[in-house]
């Protein structure tokens, strides 16, 4: 079969799905090892029979919904090309807002904290992705990655060298738990955010993922309160607490920074207009 065909075909067995004359591209693209210019520069190219088999098999697993991401393996975010797996959640474009802000912050600061001395810890890294992404854009600083979950570290740990960055580790920890007295100038965190009995859980990509990096209690919060109020202790005179969370938690995690002494709380929207990322510098 052609590429075009092939390509042709898969979209209408994707139809009614989210993209899926996107999906067909990246799928085949991932299975050729071809870049997607490579599907419009030759479609007249003729796939052999065990990558189509395997294309076919893949859009099969699509039209269950599992994401693209699961099936071939990878995701891209920020600049790097990450592994992924069922134990972590799927790094989303929205998240890289709050790698813009963490970032925004530590150059600003400059002045005050080289960043050659500057550490920086992520809660709940999964597949690594904000860690990484901070790690390669500041490579003198010192990045810990943690996670509960021990394949989560090692996914981790594979994505840091397949990407080739070499200043930020990873350690299975329960929030804090490992990381004894040490304290950083930046913690951020992607934690679990969505209600227990949400119906978002059982649409789209998510019915995929792991509840566990999902859910957070009755209102979601559960978890940003625990980090919030542990926070104060791991962190240095100004450093930054940065969250990521729900489209409608921005007042409640505004809140619970305030309680905790943090100054200078404000959340930021994401690349779809919604609030998405908060954070505030605990001033003593």
């Amino acid at each position: 079969m052609r590429i075009d065909a092939a390509l042709a075909w898969a979209t209408q067995q994707l139809e009614g799905g989210q993209s899926p004359s996107v999906d067909a591209k990246v799928i085949l693209s991932h299975l050729l090892n071809q870049s997607q210019t490579y599907l419009f520069t030759w479609p007249e190219k003729h796939i052999d029979d065990a990558i189509l088999a395997q294309f076919e098999s893949a859009i099969a697993k699509r039209q269950t919904g599992e994401p693209v991401a699961y099936i071939i393996g990878k995701r891209d975010f920020w600049t790097l090309s990450l592994e992924t797996s069922l134990h972590t959640l799927i790094p989303r474009p929205d998240t890289e807002v709050l790698v813009e802000k963490v970032l925004d912050w530590a150059l600003a600061k400059q002045s005050q904290i080289p960043v050659a001395e500057m550490t920086i810890c992520d809660l709940g890294t999964g597949t690594g992705a904000i860690a990484l992404a901070l790690a390669s854009e500041l490579p003198t600083a010192k990045v810990i990655g943690v996670d509960f979950i021990e394949e989560a570290v090692a996914l981790a740990k594979r994505n840091a060298k397949q990407n080739h960055i070499k200043n930020a580790q990873f350690l299975r920890s329960d929030w804090f738990s490992a990381v004894g007295q040490q304290q950083f100038d930046i913690i951020v965190s992607n934690p679990p955010y969505i209600e227990d009995t949400s119906p978002y859980l059982v649409e789209g990509d998510v019915r995929f993922e792991p509840k566990s990096a999902l859910t957070s209690g009755a209102d979601g919060l559960d978890d940003i309160r625990h980090i919030t109020k542990l926070a104060p202790f791991h962190l240095k005179n100004g450093g930054l607490l940065a969250f990521e969370h729900g489209f409608d938690q921005g007042e409640p995690v505004r809140q619970l920074l305030s309680n905790e002494g943090f100054s200078n709380v404000l959340t930021v929207r994401d690349y779809g207009g919604n609030d998405r990322v908060t954070l505030g510098t605990l001033i003593r």
